[in-house]
């Protein structure tokens, strides 16, 4: 298992400290009259009401914790210590919402946006910020073709789709034959919108190239869902012996519970993802369903003191564990607030420039600092595999991240 000696962000009790490269110096755009630190707004979008309001939760969350933490640390520097002010909108999880409150936090001021949970959503936004040449920083937004329009002002803190659905083939083709239990057939599960179908299309091709057979491909709208076992009554009659799942928190959940109700004969089931098999709360709210299951995500870096600083405090301040999706909207608000430190201005433009040469250490497993590349992708981003064991995700490969061995075949819902 890795560990990492630098860090951007250090425990003080369990107040963090985080900007990264603070420059000194006022601006023209330093505090305002009187010597009063002027306010500096960023804009959250993430659906706060509705089906995902509980991820929408978790990221608002992180954002806010990210705010204090740099305010509490004496604000922009380089601004004449201007404070950072969450500017709060609620997607409600619709892309045409998502639109319009990402319009209104604009004309409201604010120099930079955060979100927003889902790709359709995400996609609106981006062109709006793009229209209106404001910096947006996607926390949680996997799909592929968002950042594939040319765009100069979106960036993503996360890996894309394709890299999720490429590495969960890659992974699940390594340790089955490491085990001596090959792949046989795999079905693949995802709900219906450009998140799920985007990964499913990455790990389709990535199997077609290692010769692995697909079966059966089942989609279900997340939004309205309320059962899968009739889903995972065709994955049973396909005779596939590997599920691939795509999803979010709620519909995973739902997904769990069917397999241990339906009882395929599965050596696993690994999301590639998925919004739940990773997650702290999981195994609490699939109970033993959740056992064995597997998840090609994001995942904090538990190694690192910094993340660990950021669970304690957030399970301090809000009486709940945090999700990974939490520290990406945290590390998103760190680098605006870098950027503008960088910048000493809330030029937009200026901002965009400061952003896009990223730097600081996140609190995500990752192979060095963020790093975008000219489309906005964080390039050190990386996707790791998770598996469910003894009631807890843990990191199982690749090796030089794992904190335990894979268990396969996994028995998945035993």
């Amino acid at each position: 298992m890795r560990t990492r000696t630098s860090v951007n962000v250090i425990a003080a009790g369990i107040g963090v400290a985080l900007l990264a490269g603070c420059g000194g110096g006022g601006s023209a755009d330093s505090g305002s009259s009187g010597g009063d630190p002027k306010v500096i707004k960023i804009g959250t979008l993430h659906p706060l009401t509705g089906p995902y309001a509980g991820d929408g939760q978790q990221l608002e969350n992180g954002a806010k914790l990210a705010i204090k933490a740099i305010n509490d640390a004496g604000g922009i520097k380089s601004l004449g210590g201007a404070q950072l002010q969450l500017d709060a909108g609620d997607t409600k999880g619709a892309p045409d919402t998502g639109q319009s409150e990402a319009q209104r936090l604009i004309s409201n001021g604010d120099v930079a946006l955060v979100g927003t949970y889902q790709s359709a959503v995400s996609a609106n936004v981006a062109a709006v910020a793009e229209r209106n040449r404001t910096p947006f920083l996607m926390d949680v937004s996997g799909d592929d073709s968002i950042l594939s329009q040319g765009y100069k002002y979106s960036f993503r803190m996360q890996p894309k789709n394709s890299r999720f659905g490429t590495a969960a083939a890659d992974y699940v083709d390594q340790i089955a034959k490491a085990s001596g239990h090959p792949v046989t057939k795999v079905a693949y599960l995802h709900e219906s919108t450009a998140f799920g179908t985007g990964a499913y299309n990455a790990f389709k091709a990535e199997a077609g190239k290692l010769g692995l057979t697909m079966g059966p491909e089942i989609t279900y709208d997340a939004a309205s869902v309320s059962d899968l076992t009739t889903q995972i009554a065709q994955v049973k009659a396909s005779g596939a012996n590997v599920l691939v799942v795509s999803g979010y928190y709620r519909d995973g959940v739902l997904a769990a519970k069917a397999v241990q109700t339906v009882k395929p004969k599965l050596d696993a089931v690994v999301g590639a993802a998925d919004g739940a098999f990773d997650q702290p709360q999981f195994p609490t709210d699939a109970g033993s369903a959740a056992n064995g299951f597997f998840d090609v995500n994001y995942h904090l870096d538990d190694s690192a003191a910094a993340a660990q600083a950021f669970v304690k405090l957030y399970k301090t301040t809000y009486n709940a564990d945090a999700r990974t999706e939490a520290a990406l909207a945290y590390d998103a608000v760190r680098t605006i607030a870098a950027g503008l430190e960088s910048a000493k201005s809330t030029d937009k433009t200026k901002l965009r420039d400061a952003i896009a040469k990223g730097g600081i250490t996140p609190l995500t497993i990752s192979t060095g600092p963020v790093t975008f590349d000219e489309k906005g992708e964080n390039t050190t981003a990386l996707p790791v595999l998770t598996q469910v064991q003894n009631g807890a995700p843990v990191v199982v490969y690749p090796k030089e991240y794992a904190a335990k061995s894979p268990i396969y075949p996994a028995n998945p819902g035993q």
